[in-house]
C-alpha cells in the first residue's frame, strides 16, 4: 500500500497551517507574551507549576542558538524550570547541540495528520461526549499523581486547572470523555477548533490506568474527529511522543507523521 501522504500534494500547506495554529494557540492562551529573537516567551503567574504555560516558543526559520540559554534564563527568571518548544524541525535540529551542551534534555515529538476516514457514529463499542472540567478533575488528578508521585498537591491542582486556561487558546475548546459503567471518565482528551483556518487539534489523550484496552480511547478519538469534521476543520492533527507506543495506535486510526517538533527542558 502506498503512503497516503504521497497522494496529498497539499501536505506542506497543511503543515504550515498546523505550525501557525500551535503558535497562535500559545500566544492566545498566555496572559503575558514577550517577543524574543526567533520567537516569544509565554508566562502565566497563576500556573507556575505548568511548564507548558511558562516557556519559550521558537517560531522563526532561523535562531541564534548560542544566545538561547541566556535568553531562556532571562525570560523565565524566577521559575525552577526551563522549557523551549520548537515546531519547525530544521530549527530544532540546529539548536539541539547548543542546548544539550547547556544541560537541556532534548525530546522529539511527531506531528501527525489525520489522513484516514472519519469514523461514523456508532462505529465504536463505546461512546464519548463533551464534558466539563469537573467530570475530569478526579481522574485527571489521579493520572497526574501517577506521573508525578512526589509532586506537591498544589502542583497537581495547577496541572488540572490549567485546562481552563486553554479555553483562551482557540475559537472553540471542548473536553471529550468516554465514561465507564460507573459514570466516571475513563478516557479523555482536549479538542481545539479553529473554523477560520480549518484546523483542529486533539491534545492530551489520557486513559485511567484501570480502564486501559476497553475501547474508551477509540471512542474519544472517533468523537473528536467527527466534531472536527462537523466544524469544517479538514486539517486534523495531534502530537505524539516519538518513542512511545500510542503513535502506533494513532497510525491504526488513520494518523500519519508529516513532521517533527522538538522540546528542550531543564530543571
Amino acid at each position: 500500500m502506498s503512503d497516503p501522504i504521497a497522494r496529498r500534494p497539499d501536505v506542506d500547506a497543511e503543515l504550515l497551517r498546523i505550525q501557525g495554529f500551535l503558535t497562535a494557540f500559545a500566544r492566545r492562551q498566555a496572559p503575558r507574551v514577550t517577543p524574543l529573537p526567533g520567537g516569544f516567551a509565554v508566562r502565566d503567574d497563576a500556573l507556575p507549576h505548568s511548564r507548558a504555560d511558562n516557556q519559550i516558543v521558537l517560531d522563526q526559520p532561523s535562531v541564534d542558538a548560542a544566545s538561547l540559554p541566556a535568553l531562556a534564563d532571562e525570560a523565565l527568571a524566577g521559575l525552577p524550570h526551563r522549557l523551549i518548544s520548537v515546531f519547525h524541525d530544521q530549527v530544532g535540529l540546529a539548536v539541539a547541540p547548543t542546548l544539550v551542551e547547556a544541560g537541556y534534555e532534548h525530546a522529539v515529538s511527531l506531528l501527525m495528520l489525520h489522513t484516514g476516514q472519519v469514523p461514523p457514529a456508532g462505529s465504536t463499542k463505546r461512546e464519548a461526549e463533551e464534558v466539563d472540567l469537573e467530570v475530569l478533575r478526579g481522574p485527571l488528578a489521579r493520572r497526574w499523581r501517577g506521573f508525578l508521585p512526589e509532586a506537591e498537591d498544589e502542583a497537581i491542582r495547577q496541572l488540572v486547572d490549567r485546562r481552563l486556561a486553554r479555553r483562551r487558546g482557540a475559537e472553540a475548546v471542548h473536553f471529550i470523555a468516554s465514561r465507564a459503567e460507573d459514570g466516571e471518565a475513563a478516557c479523555w482528551a482536549d479538542l481545539y477548533l479553529d473554523r477560520t483556518t480549518g484546523v483542529a487539534q486533539i491534545e492530551d489523550v489520557l486513559t485511567d490506568e484501570t480502564r486501559l484496552r476497553q475501547g474508551h480511547g477509540n471512542a474519544v478519538l472517533a468523537e473528536a474527529l467527527r466534531r472536527s469534521e462537523a466544524a469544517g476543520c479538514a486539517t486534523r492533527f495531534l502530537i505524539a511522543e516519538a518513542d512511545d507506543w500510542p503513535r502506533h495506535w494513532y497510525e491504526r486510526l488513520g494518523f500519519t507523521t508529516i513532521a517533527h517538533a522538538h522540546s528542550f527542558e531543564r530543571g
